[in-house]
């Protein structure tokens, strides 16, 4: 279950999704994925 300030983060980060005009959960998850990719990238 989460709880507490993990959900404060994961409720922030739904929100800048859903600001940007993504709300598709999948399409959420597709550019976290892109994200963790370029990150490793610069690694």
């Amino acid at each position: 279950m989460v709880t507490g300030e993990l959900k404060r983060q994961i409720d922030a980060v739904w929100n800048d999704f859903w600001s940007g005009g993504i709300s598709n959960p999948l399409e959420v998850m597709e550019q976290l994925t892109y994200l963790l990719f370029i990150k490793a990238l610069v690694s």
